[in-house]
């Protein structure tokens, strides 16, 4: 498909929805750019979640072996079987992506060895043009997926895409997150003008390589991401104080867990990295005297 976007609008009949959080890329260079940071192959399938009028769907569609596009506007989904019906390895789908299993439109199952961690396909890769509001939850979703993508591609806020990519002294939950499950990158930049209509902030692609197997030993992901919510739930205050506050557990106690792992009990949580983190989740793993509620 060459048209461009504002154009298809208009022959259509349509605009966008603010509601949906709609913004068409219209850069007629940067679909190329994005299906090379994909690194596509013809083996791989590619999981698109916000295809849109599939500009950037036909651009995946050139080099990866099946693309599905996922869309959630029935209007849009209308013109994609149009405007993509020449390409055989495009299937188009109807729905919302948090509602959808991956598993159902690859065809596989998780491998039961790691079922905390779920099955990493090496030839499955998710690329999405997200609308920025359902950005945290769309990933997570597909992150914490029972069968995950080696690769994801997506286009975030530029503001979101630094906070990904962040190191010690700048951490956030979602630094760790994405440092847990994958190594991030920025992979490009793109201006206000890359999109129909502008949005009201700058954006980045941002690239991540999941991991084959978790970074640090950890028996129970849910308790992980228990312990760093709780290191986070009150930033500004030491290790010591949140994580007591936070879990309900006595602050000597707290004060010893981390001393056994050589975590000072005074750092805030935004200097741990993830390596950090799970041994803080490895000293908090055993029974504690909780502090009444």
């Amino acid at each position: 498909m060459t048209d461009d976007p504002r154009a298809l609008l208009r022959r259509y009949g349509l605009t966008p929805r603010k509601s949906l959080g709609q913004n068409f890329l219209v850069d007629p260079n940067v679909p190329a750019r994005i299906a090379a940071l994909a690194a596509l192959t013809r083996d791989d399938t590619v999981l698109e979640v916000g295809a849109g009028l599939g500009t950037l769907t036909a651009a995946l569609a050139a080099h990866a072996g099946r693309v599905i596009a996922v869309e959630t506007d029935p209007h849009l989904v209308a013109i994609l079987q149009q405007e993509m019906a020449a390409f055989e390895n495009v299937t188009i789908v109807h729905g919302d992506i948090l509602d959808l299993d991956p598993a159902t439109w690859l065809d596989v199952s998780p491998a039961p060895a790691m079922p905390l961690w779920g099955t990493r396909l090496p030839h499955y890769h998710v690329v999405a043009n997200l609308p920025y509001y359902i950005t945290a939850a769309v990933i997570r979703h597909l992150l914490e997926a029972a069968v995950r993508p080696a690769r994801m591609v997506v286009t975030v806020q530029r503001e979101v895409a630094a906070r990904m990519v962040a190191v010690p002294n700048a951490m956030s939950v979602l630094a760790v997150s994405m440092q847990f499950y994958g190594q991030p990158r920025i992979g490009m930049r793109l201006k206000r003008g890359a999109f129909f209509p502008a949005p009201e902030v700058e954006s980045a692609v941002v690239c991540i390589d999941l991991h084959e197997t978790p970074p640090v030993p950890v028996t129970d992901v849910a308790h992980f991401f228990r312990v760093v919510r709780a290191g986070f739930a009150q930033r500004r205050k030491q290790l010591r104080n949140t994580l007591a506050a936070s879990l309900r557990l006595p602050p000597d106690d707290v004060v010893a867990a981390l001393k056994s792992v050589d975590v000072d009990a005074t750092r805030r949580a935004e200097t741990l990295t993830v390596q950090e983190w799970g041994r803080v989740t490895r000293a908090l793993s055993f029974p504690f005297r909780r502090t009444a509620p």
